[in-house]
């Protein structure tokens, strides 16, 4: 299994770091085959799982469900549980209590959660002095979506993008070994990327950070919406319409199941029906 030294060992090589979004034993399976990297049990289940229209209502008990499935498709894979909204808010306490099932129940290898506030720089180190590693994530935060209204670019103007960096460098200082930057200007991607000295993972901040991250809906097509920054590396929601339209044809028509499909069929056995 990769560990955080070969993920810090990658940037400093200029070697790419891929990650994506998994929620099921046999996707993460698929990924473990392919060589993905890192694994992340992200909230975005909200969306793209539960059908919901934000990450909000994301509890940990169900990160905690998903990444036991994807530990168990993916055994030697790097892997990093979203900290759901309200999670680590609170006081330290919670906090470390909840990073930790995600660890010990869940049994990813580090968390991940939004922000680079004074407060969330307080909970990245007390996540750490439980000896959890902690992964930041800045730029489009999702969790703030009843604070900035709508899932848009950050960083654009001067202003906003100061802070950015500003926060970049703090959840740095703070002991964070991985920033995921959602969402941002590529050019304010490729300064933060160069700036930190930790890896950088780009989710439409451009091609100048250290790795990428997708959700896999978006990769394999089955999302309700492609934002600009995805790309549908292979269409299977054409072929899953087709397959299920066929099956229900198949059915009506009583072509399925044919003699191939049945156990003992009637014709080819002398036995009586059961045994």
């Amino acid at each position: 299994m990769i560990g955080i030294k070969q993920i810090k060992e990658k940037k400093a090589k200029q070697e790419r770091i891929t990650m994506l979004t998994a929620y099921d034993y046999f996707t993460a399976k698929l990924m473990e085959e392919a060589g993905i990297e890192t694994l992340l049990v992200g909230d975005s289940l909200g969306n793209v799982f539960k059908g919901e229209g934000n990450t909000l209502s994301v509890t940990v008990d169900e990160i905690i469900y998903h990444t036991k499935a994807v530990r168990k498709g993916a055994p030697n894979t790097f892997i990093i549980a979203d900290m759901p909204f309200m999670s680590y808010h609170l006081n330290t306490t919670d906090t470390k209590i909840n990073a930790a099932r995600l660890i010990i129940e869940g049994g990813a290898n580090a968390v991940k959660l939004e922000g680079g506030s004074q407060s969330r720089i307080e909970m990245i180190k007390s996540i750490l002095d439980c000896e959890i590693p902690v992964v930041a994530h800045l730029g489009l935060t999702p969790q703030s979506i009843a604070k900035i209204g709508d899932f848009k670019v950050q960083g654009r103007q001067e202003e906003e993008a100061v802070k950015l960096i500003e926060q970049a460098k703090s959840v740095e200082q703070a002991g964070a070994f991985m920033l995921v930057l959602e969402a941002v200007p590529e050019k304010l991607g490729k300064e933060i990327s160069e700036t930190l000295s930790i890896p950088i993972i780009g989710i439409g901040a451009g091609r100048y950070t250290d790795g990428q991250v997708l959700v896999i809906n978006d990769l394999i097509g089955l999302s309700d919406y492609q934002a600009k920054f995805t790309k549908i590396f292979v269409d299977l929601k054409k072929g899953l319409l087709d397959g299920i339209k066929d099956y229900y044809n198949e059915v009506k028509q009583g072509e399925f199941p044919k003699k191939a499909n049945t156990y003992y069929p009637i014709d080819d056995t002398k036995s009586k029906i059961g045994v």
